[in-house]
């Protein structure tokens, strides 16, 4: 009898607005699933590659209020239909393998029910791995799972983040993710690429090396360095340039018709 293809569960935790590239990295695993490998189109692929791929299920998750409210707004005017709130059974702490946190609003502000499901996941060492992207350490910042760990985060607000959380080690300044025990964390938006591929390749336990490799070779990421290239200095340089010039643009004239 054949084995049973392996089920990796992946939560999505949207409990309010969030930031659609930060959320978008969550395609990276779902290139490495059996659903898509198996697809007719990549029938290029070696059999047994696309055999070796685990099934992976997605789940977003938000909190009761937004579940109840219907389609949850997103950024880019998007909306998304989430799939589970935060009491749902099949998403308690221990029932998932990944929980991705994408980035909400810095400023935002969280019930209970939200925060103690994170701090549920977060201490389930043994069973779920805690990925938050950009502005997800807010969000794990007030749930209070930082305290005492090395963490990542954007580069550009460090310090608003070590004010907000002193007893935490921040290292976003140098590098574009970071692992502390279960709980990976990332630098801003698109750093969320890299993190799951830094993620998928590292931990080995849910996704084989060889289905990794193909599937960051078709989204081309993972080609990034752990440690940016530019110091902190010069980034926020480059950065006040581009301000400076902006405010020295003229507004084009439209054309007459």
């Amino acid at each position: 009898m054949a084995n049973a293809t392996k089920v990796v569960n992946i939560g999505v935790f949207v409990p309010s607005e969030v930031q659609l590239l930060d959320m978008a990295c969550i395609d990276v695993f779902h290139m490495m699933s059996k659903e898509y490998l198996g697809l007719e189109s990549m029938e290029l692929l070696p059999k047994h590659i696309r055999e070796l791929a685990p099934s992976v299920k997605i789940s977003y998750i938000t909190s009761k209020e937004h579940a109840e409210a219907g389609m949850l707004p997103i950024t880019s005017g998007l909306k998304i239909a989430t799939t589970h709130d935060v009491t749902h059974p099949d998403v308690q702490p221990g029932k998932l393998d990944i929980l991705l946190v994408p980035g909400p609003d810095p400023y935002g502000a969280w019930g209970e029910d939200v925060l103690g499901f994170l701090r549920g996941h977060v201490a389930a060492t043994k069973t779920t791995d805690v990925l938050s992207v950009c502005t997800g350490v807010f969000l794990c910042g007030a749930a209070g799972v930082l305290e005492g760990r090395t963490v990542c985060g954007p580069r550009g607000v460090q310090d608003m983040l070590r004010e907000r959380y002193p007893r935490t080690k921040w290292v976003g300044e140098k590098v574009r993710w970071w692992r502390d025990g279960n709980l990976w964390t990332s630098g801003g938006i698109t750093n969320g690429n890299d993190l799951v591929a830094a993620y998928a390749r590292a931990s080995g336990k849910h996704f084989p090396a060889p289905v990794v490799e193909i599937a960051c070779q078709m989204a081309d990421v993972g080609d990034r360095g752990q440690e940016y290239g530019q110091g902190q200095t010069a980034y926020f340089v480059s950065f006040m340039w581009q301000v400076v010039k902006a405010w020295f643009v003229k507004p084009a004239k439209a054309k007459a018709t």
